[in-house]
């Protein structure tokens, strides 16, 4: 789990700094379109469009917004009509990373993701070259300074859920995916309230990096991070607190 909490931890630091609101707003209108697409228009019997629709509302997205959105995906209004795609590869470092994309031009996409690799240090992959070192979970992050560890270990063991650990400033619940809105339902029920919730692909294992590899690493993952059509970015690398202030993460 460190690898991909770790990169959480250092996107969790930047956006308290980082007023990208308007690249995240497109990027949550593209996942609640394809998910109404996929699993109809009602959040309640559509885990990963109640996910989005959540996410949405973290991020203050306009209400109208989202209707919009959901519409544009269950064909009630004209939108642009998306395709999913993962692509894999290597960082400096060795480190795996895995990229969910979201993209109206598939081939454009693998493209600009293909030079993004080659210009920070990295190289993508064939598929399955890295996917297999990952594991799908459901995922809730808690706000530490909030509740503590042993309170929020004790909920979420009533809950139902399978692991937690705290990573910086949050407490990284773990879920089998089909659970994650029920433990996340049960905890605000117990009192504490999940800041995000989402589907993540958590390493199995990690991999160090260290001094100028950790800092393109960072860079690598921040400029695919950034990119309009990557919906998430996981990676199984594990860079040390002193490592990440000496390359300012």
């Amino acid at each position: 789990m460190a690898g991909h909490s770790k990169w959480k931890q250092i996107k969790h630091k930047k956006a308290a700094a980082d007023a990208k609101r308007g690249a995240k707003f497109t990027k949550l209108i593209k996942e609640i379109t394809i998910a109404a697409r996929h699993g109809g228009g009602d959040p309640a019997g559509n885990p990963r469009l109640r996910t989005a629709i959540d996410a949405a509302k973290t991020a203050n997205m306009p209400a109208d917004n989202i209707d919009r959105a959901v519409k544009k995906g269950t064909g009630e209004l004209e939108g642009v009509t998306y395709e999913e795609a993962t692509y894999e590869g290597y960082g400096p470092g060795g480190a795996a990373i895995l990229i969910e994309v979201t993209s109206d031009n598939l081939n454009r996409t693998v493209a600009e993701v293909r030079h993004l690799f080659s210009r920070h240090g990295g190289n993508l992959g064939a598929p399955n070259s890295v996917a297999w070192m990952f594991e799908k979970k459901g995922q809730l992050y808690v706000d530490a300074s909030n509740h503590s560890f042993d309170a929020t270990m004790e909920a979420a063991a009533e809950a139902g859920a399978e692991d937690l650990m705290q990573e910086g400033e949050q407490h990284v619940i773990s879920t089998d995916p089909a659970e994650l809105h029920t433990v996340k339902d049960r905890l605000a029920a117990a009192g504490i309230e999940a800041d995000e919730a989402e589907i993540a692909m958590v390493p199995q294992s990690t991999v160090k990096v260290e001094g100028k590899e950790a800092e393109q690493l960072l860079k690598l993952a921040e400029a695919l991070d950034d990119h309009d059509d990557v919906s998430k970015v996981f990676s199984n690398f594990d860079i040390d607190a002193r490592t990440l202030a000496a390359v300012g993460g």
